[in-house]
């Protein structure tokens, strides 16, 4: 760094005054010009590291206008040819993924033709599109036994129309989440008791969708459509009414559903339960209540399915 108190300077024809401002304007412009140098010379590399770090990162869908919904929808069809086969018919699998190869590519594409695999469950999980904004990778989730899996499948994209470009990956699903344990709310026995007689009742107006009878479990204003006679109830479970407020409540109730089997019983009716397929099924299911206490009475005024199960 040069010492610019000591750097001499020629004078020619100027005032002492003028000498001195010219000495000024000087180190002025010099001291400008070191700074212009230092803050370059940290600033190129540091440019050339980003631009070296986004030219490697994958556009995100959100900016890309890649068709992500399109190709979402491509890979899930294309998973659900892929990951069904049988040997007893092969040219079945090969005729479908027709739809979803370059021409010229073996259509068995990496199945040798034995045994036999069954997915379903197929849905959409994330996709990586590439800097070049045509290729991307889709990440669809299934299910084959009782295993959740995860796909990955390469495409290729121009205009509206996608073809898969490679070899599909299966990747394992993540595990279920650890759940933590919950206390149980302190609950009022007596209302508990108390609702148990209207509850059944409004279930039954709820599984048939009478409109007239679920008006007299209903508050005024509240619009409650039932199930329209599809299920029946076959027997309320739990009431889980919290402690709280004398004029409303949020409780939980645990019905069960009688389902119709949809067939008639193939054997005769004196042994119904040697057809157990035959026979209604039936589902529990958790139901959240909004109460409210209008005179002696607890009316509905919303029903939605339950969060977190207690207990």
């Amino acid at each position: 760094m040069p010492d610019l108190d000591s750097a001499p300077v020629r004078r020619r024809g100027w005032s002492g005054g003028g000498g001195r401002w010219l000495v000024w304007v000087g180190r002025a412009i010099l001291w400008a010009l070191i700074v212009v140098i230092v803050v370059n010379g940290v600033r190129a590399p540091f440019e050339r590291f980003t631009q070296g770090e986004n030219a490697a990162a994958p556009v995100t869908p959100e900016n890309s206008g890649f068709p992500v919904q399109e190709a979402a929808g491509f890979a899930n069809q294309f998973a659900a040819v892929y990951l069904n086969f049988d040997a007893t018919n092969p040219e079945q699998r090969d005729e479908r993924l027709t739809a979803f190869l370059a021409p010229g590519v073996e259509r068995r594409f990496g199945w040798n033709g034995y045994g036999r695999m069954s997915a379903g469950a197929i849905q959409f999980q994330s996709i990586d599109v590439a800097a070049d904004n045509e290729n991307a990778t889709v990440v669809v989730s299934f299910q084959s036994g009782s295993k959740r899996w995860l796909l990955s499948v390469p495409v290729y994209h121009s205009g509206d129309r996608f073809v898969v470009t490679g070899r599909p990956a299966l990747l394992p699903a993540p595990a279920v989440a650890d759940l933590p344990a919950v206390a149980d709310p302190d609950r009022d026995n007596s209302l508990e008791d108390q609702l148990r007689p209207t509850l059944e009742g409004f279930f039954k107006a709820y599984a048939s969708g009478n409109t007239a009878e679920l008006r007299l479990y209903a508050t005024d204003g509240a619009t409650i459509e039932g199930l329209g006679g599809s299920f029946t109830l076959a027997q309320l479970t739990d009431v889980i009414v919290p402690v709280g407020g004398e004029s409303s409540r949020t409780v939980t109730a645990v019905v069960v559903w009688a389902v119709p089997s949809g067939a008639a019983a193939a054997l005769p009716s004196t042994d119904p339960a040697a057809d157990p397929a035959a026979q209604p099924a039936g589902l529990e299911q958790a139901y959240q209540l909004t109460l409210e206490r209008q005179g002696e009475k607890w009316l509905v005024g919303r029903i939605q399915g339950a969060g977190r199960s207690v207990g």
